[in-house]
């Protein structure tokens, strides 16, 4: 089985709630967060998949159509590429907020189907996320969870940024293969 890296989107690749963008409605409005791209080669050099996992509810709210979140991802996915930053597939929930569906973190669906479709081993994977419902889906899931922030009780570690996360993700990976 496969070992992969589930990003949320919103705060842990790109700039949201910012002073140069609210929310990311077009692909010009993805601002990436410092060392974003170098933290995506440094996880691609030790794990089979990236994948981002993300709630975009502002298509369930109308406030984009499913076919511009498509536009935001592929660019999103494209400029990392130039950079040498491999995102295999960028999946999303497009529900309204209090919809009830499965898919919306923090249930696990969308990482469960990820998993299913690529033969992933959940519990050599990770789950990283700036928000609670990120870390539970991922728990629910059956992955480490990774928060960037300032603290969070649910998950297995804190860092503050992508980068330094990426640089534990490895190491703790790592110990975890060593003991298998």
């Amino acid at each position: 089985m496969k070992k992969a890296v589930f990003l949320d989107r919103d705060g842990v690749i790109n700039e949201v709630l910012s002073d140069r963008v609210k929310f990311v409605n077009r692909p010009k409005e993805l601002y990436f967060l410092p060392g974003v791209p170098e933290a995506i080669k440094k996880l691609n050099a030790f794990f089979d998949y990236i994948f981002v996992v993300t709630n975009q509810g502002g298509v369930g709210l109308g406030f984009m159509k499913e076919s511009q979140l498509q536009n935001i991802h592929d660019y999103m996915i494209a400029e990392l590429n130039k950079k040498g930053a491999i995102i295999h597939e960028a999946v999303y929930c497009p529900h309204k907020p209090k919809a009830g569906c499965a898919c919306r973190k923090p249930n696990s669906k969308l990482i469960e189907n990820l998993s299913q479709k690529y033969d992933i081993d959940l519990q050599q994977s990770y789950m990283v996320g700036d928000t609670d419902t990120d870390i539970i889906a991922g728990k629910k899931a059956g992955t480490k969870g990774v928060y960037l922030g300032k603290s969070d009780p649910l998950a297995d570690a804190v860092f503050p940024d992508l980068i330094t996360a990426a640089d534990w993700i490895i190491k703790d990976a790592t110990s975890r293969e060593s003991r298998i």
